[in-house]
């Protein structure tokens, strides 16, 4: 049930904020008041589609939020768990705010939605029909979710119960059918990948290897200069003629000898003494790097060898031996759970005949299921249209069968005649505009004890109709209201004047602004609104005591 609806900067509507109760609710007014603006406001909170042209003149965004009932289904818990809106208060509140750039913000209960989940939510919380929301009807791909919504709760129990097999199943046939196509083709990637991991295992790469090995080829192809290097650097400094090191060794006792007489050469000799002691190691190091220097062509040969080899498998499955591992891994695994081997196909087949037969098992029982229901429906209907001035008509619910679907193997479509001796006929090609509606009308109070709807809007949908037909539509949608809340615009009096409650709407001009403002009737003012509706512009006291008369009536 909707309970608050705050509309600003919306149209028309500067600034509105409306309150709801049970029952059914009419909203009326003159033609253009706003009235069907209020229900754009609805729907765009189930999720319809925007458009910046809502957004009031001189506005840069709009805001529109309604406070709801908390659907009672198990489908819609499933939906906000998944969603992970939270719902301890057991009430919805739902926000849109749509900006002059297009820009969209839609949030749950403090959570942001994107559109596409805003629409799921709208769904179990309010359903709008308008005038032309009669084309539900007139599809007869409409017709089979119609019959199965006035199933019980064992049969919607079944009917997800196959609908989950019907998916194993068909999940299982795309399996076979790529199996079927792909068998050489996968056999050839299987040979494939078998291959490179054959020729990457044998390799036995290290991650790091390529760097050590491009050091150690690069000292190999330096040998001699390397030797020669060395050579002049350790004679340089430990030569018994001209070593630099005897020289440093001389210099740096000099120069201890007048190190005491100022900080300054103590700070000299200290320096070169350093320096004489890490020449020393250093030509140490010089002399233990030439006594282990040893040209070897044979590990110079491997080497080259080694790094061709991966120069040659990073062409092939990457830029470094890290990549090429890491292919390996992948290939290995995709190896490891491939599941084609021999008489694998034949094992796939038979375990989809077997899912085939305990699926139509199932879809046999929805069937016969579903013919009981088609009996309910029909006897249903027949006496909603009765009720509702069309006691000739006579509708039926004709079965076809195909093949397995997700509804099942069931396809139907909704025949109708409305006058005796014609033959049934498919409801789209037959009904008119003001049958349809009481049709719909009468499938809405029928569903309304079953499909546990909170808000159910009708924008204008008795328009055409007149007399004791109105008096019928009337009493109608007043039934519905008795098991779900009803809002409905009309401009028949005899509907205004079954309502439990009745909104008055009309534009005001303000400062130069036209704004929509929206007042709750008590009875004397309902009387004056029910007149106007049924004389319009001149109001006599005749049609002030027909209006007394069609509240009076309405309360019997």
């Amino acid at each position: 049930m909707l309970q608050e609806l705050t509309i600003k900067n919306f149209a028309i509507i500067s600034s509105l904020h409306l309150t709801f109760t049970n029952g059914m609710t009419a909203l009326t007014g003159e033609t253009g008041a706003g009235k069907s603006i209020i229900i754009d406001a609805v729907s765009l909170l189930a999720g319809a589609r925007s458009s910046t042209e809502y957004i009031r003149q001189g506005s840069d965004h709009c805001l529109l939020e309604g406070i709801f009932d908390l659907p009672n289904q198990v489908e819609f818990e499933e939906l906000v768990e998944e969603l992970g809106i939270d719902t301890e208060e057991n009430i919805l509140i739902v926000q849109r705010d749509m900006n002059i750039s297009g820009k969209n913000i839609c949030r749950i209960n403090g959570r942001t939605v994107t559109l596409a989940n805003l629409r799921k939510i709208g769904q179990y919380i309010v359903d709008i029909q308008g005038q032309n929301d009669h084309q539900e009807l007139m599809n007869p791909d409409s017709h089979l979710r119609l019959l199965d919504s006035f199933g019980s709760k064992e049969f919607q129990k079944n009917k997800r119960t196959y609908q989950e097999a019907y998916r194993k199943y068909i999940d299982l046939v795309k399996r076979v059918n790529k199996y079927k196509q792909n068998e050489q083709s996968f056999a050839q990637r299987i040979d494939m990948l078998k291959f490179q991991q054959e020729e990457i295992g044998n390799a036995q790469l290290e991650n790091g290897e390529e760097e050590r090995l491009i050091e150690e080829r690069d000292k190999l192809m330096n040998f001699q200069r390397i030797v020669d290097t060395l050579s002049y650097s350790y004679q340089g400094l430990s030569d018994d003629e001209a070593g630099a090191l005897d020289t440093i060794g001389s210099v740096s006792q000099e120069l201890q000898s007048i190190a005491s007489l100022d900080e300054e050469y103590q700070t000299i000799s200290e320096n070169v003494s350093s320096a004489y002691y890490l020449l020393q190691d250093a030509a140490s190091e010089i002399g233990r790097q030439l006594d282990a220097l040893e040209m070897d062509e044979q590990r110079l040969e491997l080497v080259n060898e080694r790094l061709d080899l991966i120069h040659q498998l990073k062409r092939k499955y990457g830029d470094s031996v890290e990549i090429i591992l890491d292919y390996y891994q992948t290939i290995s695994q995709e190896l490891l759970e491939s599941d084609f081997s021999e008489g694998k196909l034949e094992q796939l087949e038979n375990e989809l005949l077997e899912k085939e037969e305990r699926l139509l098992g199932e879809a046999n029982g929805l069937h016969a299921e579903r013919g009981k229901i088609a009996q309910k429906l029909e006897k249903a209907i027949q006496k909603e249209l009765k009720q509702l001035y069309m006691e000739n008509a006579r509708f039926q619910v004709v079965f076809k069968t195909t093949g397995f679907q997700e509804e099942g193997l069931d396809q139907i479509e909704f025949y109708i005649t409305t006058n005796p001796g014609e033959p049934l006929k498919p409801l789209v090609k037959v009904a008119s505009g003001g049958e349809i509606s009481r049709i719909m009308l009468a499938l809405k109070t029928i569903f309304s004890k079953t499909q546990e709807l909170t808000s159910i809007v009708f924008d204008e949908v008795d328009t055409g109709v007149s007399g004791r037909v109105a008096q019928a539509i009337a009493d109608k949608i007043y039934q519905i209201g008795e098991n779900s809340q009803v809002l409905c615009i009309t401009h028949l009096p005899q509907v205004a004047a079954k309502a439990d409650h009745q909104l008055y709407i009309k534009k005001e001009i303000i400062n130069g602004r036209t704004i929509t403002k929206v007042e709750e009737l008590p009875e004397d003012k309902r009387t004056n609104e029910i007149a106007r509706m049924l004389a319009g512009a001149e109001i006599t006291d005749l049609t002030v005591r027909h209006a007394k008369e069609l509240l009076a009536m309405a309360k019997q």
